[in-house]
């Protein structure tokens, strides 16, 4: 369930962005028109076509030389009977008056809310395995430590850990598998703080769930053994905080692509991060189709510090980015 409604968000996220991409090469197309939603409520009963009566109605109150068909810019008639157009002012005001018609209002840019992800996503509890390929793990971590059900059934956190050629075992002496592990499947840890700023629950997204590792950081013969591995175990989902600096030319020369590929082949789904380049353009490094990539937001909180300057005048900034 998790895995699939993984997949649904990052196809509802591909199609916002699609959208927004639309709406900001076309604005450009239609002088002093502006976006509008035009809502009329929810859908009336029987023989309705809710393309045949929008039309219509912006077929009567244009203003301008304006085929109805270009104005429009969407239908909502699944749910509720609503559209969105390309509108003057004047034509605004002309259509808010019509008495079908409830409100007219802009189609103002929306930002996303959230530090809180998992709560958001609506992830739900499981006692599947999350495979982590990453630089190992410090079991010690309140993240990590064993939580005791209702049942009194004890819950082992991490259930595995396996390491390869060179490595002197699956302790993180680096601890970027240590902070990536508990983002997946954490437990709840109440208390957790950055020198008591944003004090709160840190939590994974699914606390139930176990954690097998497999030090596979950082040469690509390493990351295709824990891909081969893992896959071989059995984990429900891999996940990878590791990649290239650049995309790779051939998706048969990437080890992230060839061990995905193998995954999705076993039903597991690997989820990927997009990678630290920003804000520039394109900076992805992992391509592959099958593989769900995960970017990182900005928070929806700030946090303010005074300084106090020798003559007095105190300055006001954000002082935790």
């Amino acid at each position: 369930m998790v895995t699939s409604r993984m997949l649904e968000l990052t196809c509802i996220c591909h199609i916002l962005l699609v959208s927004a991409a639309s709406l900001s090469l076309s604005s450009t197309d239609y002088g002093d028109k502006k976006l509008h939603i035009v809502y009329a409520g929810s859908l009336p009963g029987g023989n309705y076509s809710p393309e045949s009566h929008h039309l219509d109605i912006l077929q009567s109150f244009l203003t301008e030389n304006f085929e109805p068909g270009r104005s429009l810019y969407r239908r909502y008639g699944r749910s509720f009977n609503s559209f969105a157009a390309w509108l003057t002012e004047r034509e605004q005001e002309k259509l808010s008056k019509r008495n079908e018609i409830l409100s007219v209002f802009p189609s103002q840019p929306l930002q996303l809310h959230t530090t809180r992800s998992w709560d958001f996503m609506g992830l739900t509890e499981s006692d599947m395995i999350i495979g982590v390929l990453d630089s190992g793990i410090w079991p010690e971590s309140e993240s990590f430590s064993v939580q005791f059900r209702k049942s009194g059934r004890a819950l082992v956190k991490i259930v595995g850990a396996r390491w390869y050629v060179g490595q002197p075992g699956a302790r993180d002496v680096v601890g970027h598998g240590t902070h990536t592990a508990p983002i997946a499947a954490g437990n709840r840890v109440k208390g957790a703080s950055f020198y008591n700023l944003a004090g709160g629950t840190a939590r994974g997204g699914v606390p139930s769930s176990r954690i097998a590792v497999y030090v596979a950081c950082c040469r690509a013969a390493d990351l295709l053994a824990g891909f081969d591995d893992a896959i071989a175990d059995g984990v429900d989902v891999i996940t990878i905080s590791i990649g290239y600096a650049h995309p790779v030319s051939s998706l048969l020369e990437d080890p992230i692509s060839i061990g995905s590929f193998h995954a999705m082949a076993n039903n597991i789904v690997t989820v990927n991060s997009a990678g630290n380049s920003g804000p520039d353009g394109a900076p992805i490094v992992i391509l592959s189709p099958w593989v769900v990539s995960v970017g990182a937001s900005t928070t929806d909180r700030k946090f303010d510090d005074n300084v106090v300057l020798a003559d007095g005048r105190t300055l006001t900034g954000i002082s935790v980015n």
